[in-house]
Parts: C-alpha cells; sequence; structure tokens
C-alpha cells in the first residue's frame, strides 16, 4: 500500500505520512455511504444541524492541533490560517445550521385557473451519494464548506483532500469521528488522482471538484459517461481596477493583500491590476514603498509564508521571464531562500503576455494602465477566466454600474478577496473558471433536486381526459381567448368564473 508523505513548505522536512486508499477501501466506503443514506436524508433538517453544531464545537475544541496540522501542511502564517481556513469553516456551518430548514422548506406554488381543484408545492431532494475532491491551497476550507453544505442538505458525502496536504485531511476524519456523526455518513479518502478517478468509477450522485481548469475538465469527462452532476470551482485571473478617484492608499493596500495573500496560491488572488494612467505611476510608487513592508516569514506575525512547493516558483518564474522578453519591466528583483518568494511587482505589462492570461498562483503584481471606463471593462473582460473582480472608486454607483459590465462571477467594490467568506451569497465562475455556485441559499439548493407535486382534489371528470368532443373544443378555443385574448379583465373574470363553476 502506497503512502502519500507530508513535507511542510518552510523547511521541505518530513511531518508524516498518510496511507493511500485502495480501490477496495474506496468501493466499500461508497457502500457503506448508500447504506446510510436512507436513515440520514430521513432526519429532519434540525436534527442533521446538530450535528453540524456538534462538528463545529469540536473544531473550536481543537483549534491549537487544527492549526499545527495545517502549519505543517501548508507553511501558512498563523493569522491567515485562523482566519480564513478555520473562522471561515465556521462561519458557513452556522449559517446553514441557522438558515437550512427556512432554505429547504417545502415552498407552495401557483397552479393555473384551469386546474382550479388542484394545488402545487415543490419540495427537494438530496442527490445521495456526494464526492467533494478539495485542494490544497485551502485544504481545510474548501474540504469542509461544501461537504457540510451537501451533509445538511441530506447527502451522505465521501471527501477526497489534497495529496499535497495529507495530514489535513487525517485531521478533518479524526474530527468527523471526534464531532459523532453517525455512522458512515462523512467519509474521508486519501490519494491522489488515480483515487480521484476511483472515485467517479463508483458513481456518486454528484461530484464538486475544485482545482485546476484542465483537471476539471478530466472530471467532467469521465462523469459525463454515467450523467453524473457535476459542480466545478476552477481557476481565476482576477482584474482589480482602479480609477483616478479612488482612495490611493487603501487600494494600494489592498492590492498587497489582494495578490500576496498566502502568498497569492488563491483562486480569487489579484493577478491583474489596471490602474488609469492618471494616477498610475503615484500608484506604483506607494505599491513599491507598502511591499517592502510585507513580513515574510514563518514567525507568528509572518504576513507571507512559503510556497507550497518549489515547482511552483519555477512556473512563476517563466511568467515573469515571458513578460519581461515581451516588454514589461521588472520593477523589484526575483528572489527566492528555499520556498520563500519575495514579492514581485512588473509595470509595462500587456494582455498577451502570460503573466496576464495565464493563472499565476504567487505573489506576483503585474501593473497595467487604462484610460477610461470602457477601456477597463475591456481588458478585465478579456481572459477566458471569471471567477472574481475587484473595481476602486469613491463612488459608489459607479462602481456598481462597472461590476454590473465585468464578465465574472462575483465583484467586490473597494475591497478584494474575502467576499469568498461571505455565507450569505453565491460564489462561484463563468466562463473556464467553473459551473455551478455554493455558499449562500443557492450553495444549499445546489446539493439537492427539486421535485414539484400536483395534487387534483376533482372528483369528477377533468376537462382534457377522453372522450374529446367538438365542446371540449370550443370550450379550449374559448378559454384560449379569456387567457390570452383582449377580452377586458372583468369580462374575463366572469368568464373564467363561469367556467370554473362547470
Amino acid at each position: 500500500m502506497k503512502d502519500l508523505h507530508a513535507f511542510d513548505p518552510v523547511d521541505n522536512e518530513k511531518k508524516g505520512s498518510v496511507k493511500v486508499s485502495t480501490d477496495q477501501e474506496i468501493e466499500k466506503k461508497f457502500f457503506l455511504a448508500r447504506t446510510s443514506l436512507k436513515e440520514w436524508k430521513n432526519l429532519d433538517i434540525a436534527d442533521r444541524c446538530f450535528f453540524l453544531k456538534e462538528f463545529r464545537k469540536t473544531v473550536l475544541n481543537n483549534l491549537d492541533d487544527i492549526l499545527h496540522t495545517l502549519k505543517s501542511d501548508t507553511g501558512k502564517p498563523d493569522v491567515e490560517i485562523l482566519m480564513a481556513e478555520i473562522m471561515t469553516t465556521l462561519d458557513f456551518i452556522k449559517y446553514y445550521e441557522n438558515n437550512s430548514e427556512k432554505i429547504l422548506k417545502k415552498e407552495k406554488r401557483r397552479t393555473p385557473i384551469e386546474f382550479s381543484k388542484n394545488y402545487s408545492y415543490v419540495e427537494y431532494q438530496p442527490y445521495g451519494v456526494v464526492s467533494v475532491i478539495s485542494p490544497w491551497n485551502y485544504p481545510f476550507q474548501i474540504s469542509l464548506i461544501p461537504s457540510i453544505t451537501a451533509l445538511v442538505a441530506g447527502n451522505t458525502v465521501i471527501l477526497k483532500t489534497s495529496e499535497i496536504t495529507p495530514l489535513t485531511g487525517k485531521k478533518i476524519e479524526e474530527l468527523i469521528d471526534k464531532a459523532g456523526f453517525p455512522q458512515n455518513v462523512f467519509q474521508v479518502v486519501h490519494g491522489g488522482g488515480e483515487v480521484g478517478e476511483k472515485i467517479i468509477e463508483n458513481k456518486p450522485d454528484k461530484i464538486f471538484f475544485t482545482g485546476g481548469v484542465e483537471t476539471g475538465k478530466e472530471v467532467m469527462k469521465k462523469a459525463s459517461e454515467n450523467l453524473i452532476d457535476v459542480e466545478l470551482e476552477l481557476g481565476g485571473k482576477d482584474p482589480f481596477i482602479v480609477f483616478e478617484d479612488a482612495d490611493l492608499d487603501r487600494a494600494v493596500k489592498g492590492v498587497v493583500y489582494g495578490s500576496l495573500a498566502n502568498s497569492g496560491q488563491i483562486c480569487v488572488s489579484s493577478e491583474r491590476v489596471y490602474v488609469e494612467r492618471s494616477i498610475k505611476k503615484r500608484f506604483i510608487e506607494k505599491l513599491l514603498e507598502e511591499v517592502k513592508k510585507v513580513d515574510i516569514g514563518d514567525s507568528k506575525t509572518s504576513e507571507m509564508g512559503p510556497m507550497i512547493r518549489e515547482e511552483q516558483i519555477e512556473l512563476i518564474k517563466n511568467q515573469v521571464d515571458d513578460a519581461v522578453f515581451k516588454g514589461a519591466e521588472m520593477l523589484t528583483e526575483f528572489e527566492h531562500q528555499g520556498n520563500f518568494l519575495k514579492p514581485i511587482v512588473l509595470d509595462q505589462v500587456t494582455n498577451e503576455m502570460d503573466v496576464m492570461r495565464k493563472e499565476t498562483f504567487g505573489p506576483v503584481i503585474p501593473v497595467m494602465g487604462f484610460e477610461g471606463v470602457q477601456e477597463a471593462v475591456e481588458l478585465a473582460n478579456d481572459s477566458v477566466y471569471g471567477l472574481n473582480s475587484s473595481v476602486w472608486t469613491e463612488d459608489v454607483e459607479k462602481g456598481k454600474k462597472i461590476a454590473s459590465m465585468l464578465k465574472t462571477g462575483n465583484c467586490y467594490i473597494n475591497d478584494v478577496v474575502k467576499n469568498i467568506g461571505n455565507p450569505y451569497t453565491p460564489f462561484g465562475g463563468v466562463k473556464k473558471s467553473g459551473i455551478g455556485r455554493y455558499h449562500g441559499p443557492e450553495g444549499l439548493m445546489s446539493f439537492v433536486e427539486p421535485k414539484s407535486v400536483m395534487v387534483n382534489r376533482n372528483k369528477d371528470d377533468e376537462l382534457n381526459w377522453f372522450p374529446y368532443t367538438e365542446k371540449l373544443y370550443n370550450s379550449i378555443e374559448s378559454m384560449l381567448d379569456i387567457k390570452h385574448g383582449d377580452s377586458g379583465i372583468i369580462e374575463k373574470a366572469k368568464k373564467l368564473f363561469r367556467m370554473a363553476k362547470k
């Protein structure tokens, strides 16, 4: 049996290992997930929320242990782990604890008048077994939020965490046991791409995948063989648009955070910076000063940690070299010690450069000038990605209009990145940034299938039943005129009333 080895990105030291799930173990987990589904989905939502609450308390009671595990797996700064991994996860769990019953309640719907003795409603049913495949950049948060959402909707869950952060996957498994979930309702498997393929072969009822575009395509392709419903949260190349009427100091601090948080290893990182030309020179001067202040290291108060693996540094260097070759100006040096890469600021970039077209996933801030709203929007929309975006202007109404013009699934006005942490609003991308939405009511709805039900209380024959007669034909023709013709509304109401009585 293979092992997944965990290496601390800070010093590349081996910190532990986790056994890869075998094909037989995966098949057994699917069998158990399907076996436990009936009891779990038939629980009242309030009872399912009880287990969510117990899990939330378990996370809180094991805070230091979780932080230590995430630190070993990712090398992230402590504040980043607490804020973006743990706090965000707890906020989402509590949101669904408090709102799931209301979101999923049976909903009465209107019924056409020709079905006068009928009534209609919609109820929401779980898919069944949901497989969540999560990435390494936020291995706790992005594993748990979709899993918890699927669970509260009545599904059972099989989670595969990233092979790059195996200790986090093992820790989640331990937390599930401690929280006291019913047996086999929430299970974890461990491994890389081959385990992901085995998951799809076992035909889950839905797959929620977060990761790169090319892998997402492969997941979708394999899932299509059995028409498995797929939700994809993929890459981003988010535009950061600064207008001359923006609060310049705030915008500069925003872009430093938006581009360098988690060392730029975020799907919603600010990767394309567009600044109105009239303020671009001042913006860059302030930007260079602000970048110098960023604390890079491994202390409790460090702001930028290491890249998760050395190979990523080479990918970033290739993009930077391509930009310089095509005319960009490097305003900082390309320097790294081990996996700690210093922030890189580029000027004179264009949308033809790789650094503006391909996802970077690193601490690079490429700056480009623009003139006016139209050019800003055209440049921002000139991308195969469409995940997040931010608009910086003191004129909020102007910001809202521009937000509506951007081809992105999400937008932030005068802030950056953390809109992904709002549990009340849906999150997801357009174009190659993904399919579907999670978070908010829409996120919960994405893990259920709506079923419409009509109830007929009529004791007599129905209008549409056999036999077809001339009288029936005339009645339908009259009804069409009443419903869709130009008769006065009073006359229509009277005729409809008479017909309904018959």
